[in-house]
């Protein structure tokens, strides 16, 4: 059941999710009104990727799709449509108006996809929560909405010597929905804070040391609420508790009189009580730090997903990201014994997920789906999104980081492929990667440029078409790398798409990379998961037997 899908959420939750599957949805979309979120990695001594630069440049821009997204909502009718229609006539034709046409376009899917006792928590800022609430009103009806949670993501902000003139944001929402007047809930508790105890739990048990309060046991409401009348400790009363039930309580020490004629009261231990019933303000919840931090500049913290989960479900039941980004949701449910479902539409963050659960969870069993597989698919990507199929393209290769350019040109680096050069040192390989049809020797040559000014030992080419005659001898007229441990290797090669599919890589040094044991439940899984296990050239993967394997003698085929 735990699947990642690299690939638009839209076209995953139409084609690939069944109606009424799935127990619990949180979303957390890429929105922000002042900036965009076209960079959410920023390179770090040249370490970090910024995969994800491309990932929504456009995407809540008014434009074809947004139309094409508020169309399908028309078509689906009823109360949705008149919300969104509303809107539109207010707000007009702009970037708000995108983003609510194409969220609205996924919350109808999801809201389809979500079982009769299933819960929706979208989480979003301050900027666009009104509207959506609007739009989920419409979709649940006014009696599916539950909360609306305030998380405190950060600490204040200093900054009214910068000239802010209003208070500081330092808070989240998350809507709560449900589907029905059913829904699974578990009641989560926080600890009493200390100014509590010191107020209520003043006594001490002498032979114990345990901490209680004395609660009232009588009934409330008196005869007319049925609660018995009896005798206990000499005080008659209309009482909370059954006289079987009170003898018991006093039998075990936990009635109190505390003195004679005095009303008697019941013992309720500090280390008993579950705590606090969780309120709709999450305050306790500090942002990703330290070891989880991953760099994702929207990267929620586990704890706040863990108790999503827990609230809203039961181990087993299925838990659905459709922007999973850097996989915080997925990691909380593979945590707390939950099935999930992963999609982002950007192939860094499926690696990113993948790293982290393998990392985390090594024993964590799971598909991924929407890679390309064959020469067709990768031609299709290469279509849809080039900058997408440019980093899965420089993936397969083994590429380790990537470099993109928002400004002017890419500079000619796709990927990076990092090496130990023995008394060189450390080595580099310039990805550069083609997905277009028409290709030349000049593209070499290009090549051949950016690997002399950033002085990197190899260049490789990967393009989806058959190499020319020409490309191939201006390849070859680079010469070999000068200064290699690992033999005579050639300074610039070109690889197709179809050569990489197929296990046929360009001769590189070795790359380091952990040894990993195939398992036969691995072994078993589908042709797109087979392809997670060939992910750099010259990797050790140790097979059932224990015998090692080279992943270039491998293909996807066999």
């Amino acid at each position: 059941m735990n699947r990642l899908y690299f690939g638009d959420n839209l076209d995953v939750l139409r084609e690939r999710i069944q109606p009424e599957t799935v127990d619990l949805v949180y979303l957390d979309p890429p929105f922000n009104s002042n900036a965009n979120y076209n960079i959410l990695f920023k390179e770090t001594s040249g370490a970090a990727a910024q995969a994800q630069a491309e990932a929504f440049r456009d995407t809540w821009e008014w434009g074809e799709t947004a139309a094409s997204s508020y169309e399908d909502v028309m078509r689906s009718s009823g109360d949705v449509a008149l919300a969104l229609k509303g809107l539109k006539s207010w707000i007009g034709q702009n970037d708000m108006m995108a983003y609510l046409a194409m969220m609205t376009a996924r919350l109808l899917e999801l809201r389809d996809i979500l079982k009769p006792t299933g819960s929706l928590y979208l989480h979003c800022d301050p900027n666009a929560s009104h509207y959506l609430k609007i739009i989920l009103d419409a979709l649940f009806g006014p009696s599916g909405f539950r909360s609306e949670i305030s998380w405190r993501r950060q600490s204040a902000h200093n900054d009214a010597k910068q000239g802010r003139r209003q208070y500081g944001n330092v808070r989240d929402t998350l809507l709560f929905y449900t589907k029905s007047d059913k829904w699974k809930w578990n009641t989560q508790y926080t600890p009493y804070d200390d100014s509590y105890i010191r107020n209520f739990y003043k006594h001490i048990e002498p032979e114990t040391g345990r901490l209680y309060r004395l609660s009232d046991l009588t009934g409330p409401g008196g005869a007319a609420k049925g609660n018995p009348f009896y005798e206990v400790m000499g005080v008659k009363r209309h009482w909370r508790f059954s006289r079987e039930r009170m003898d018991l309580l006093i039998a075990e020490g936990r009635i109190v009189q505390t003195r004679p004629g005095a009303v008697p009261a019941q013992k309720r231990y500090l280390d008993e009580m579950p705590g606090v019933s969780l309120q709709n303000d999450w305050s306790d919840i500090r942002p990703a730090s330290g070891k989880e931090a991953l760099g994702y500049p929207t990267q929620k913290p586990l704890s706040l997903l863990e108790r999503i989960i827990r609230a809203s479900t039961d181990p087993g039941d299925v838990v659905l990201d459709p922007f999973c980004g850097c996989g915080t949701t997925v990691e909380a449910a593979e945590r707390t014994g939950r099935q999930w479902i992963g999609i982002d539409v950007t192939h860094y963050a499926i690696t990113l997920i993948e790293a982290r659960l393998k990392s985390n969870h090594p024993h964590a069993e799971f598909t991924v789906h929407g890679r390309p597989v064959d020469l067709a698919s990768a031609r299709d990507l290469a279509r849809r999104d080039k900058h997408q199929f440019q980093w899965w393209a420089a993936w397969r290769l083994g590429s380790q980081t990537y470099r993109e350019e928002k400004k002017g040109a890419d500079r000619g680096i796709d990927g990076n492929i990092l090496f130990k050069n023995g008394p060189y040192g450390d080595g580099r390989i310039i990805v550069s990667v083609k997905g277009g049809e028409h290709i030349g020797s000049q593209m070499v040559r290009d090549l051949r440029g950016v690997v002399e000014r950033e002085e990197a030992e190899m260049g490789i080419m990967v393009c989806l078409s058959e190499p020319t005659g020409p490309m191939l001898r201006e390849a070859n007229d680079a010469g070999f790398v000068t200064r290699s441990a690992h033999g005579r290797l050639p300074r610039l090669q070109i690889a197709t798409i179809q050569d990489i599919l197929d296990g046929r890589l360009p001769k590189m040094p070795p790359l380091p990379a952990p040894e990993r044991k195939l398992t036969p439940s691995i072994k078993r899984r589908d042709r797109d998961q087979l392809e997670l296990l060939l992910p750099f050239p010259g990797e050790k993967i140790i097979s059932g037997k224990g015998t090692m394997v080279d992943p270039r003698f491998l293909s996807l085929s066999g």
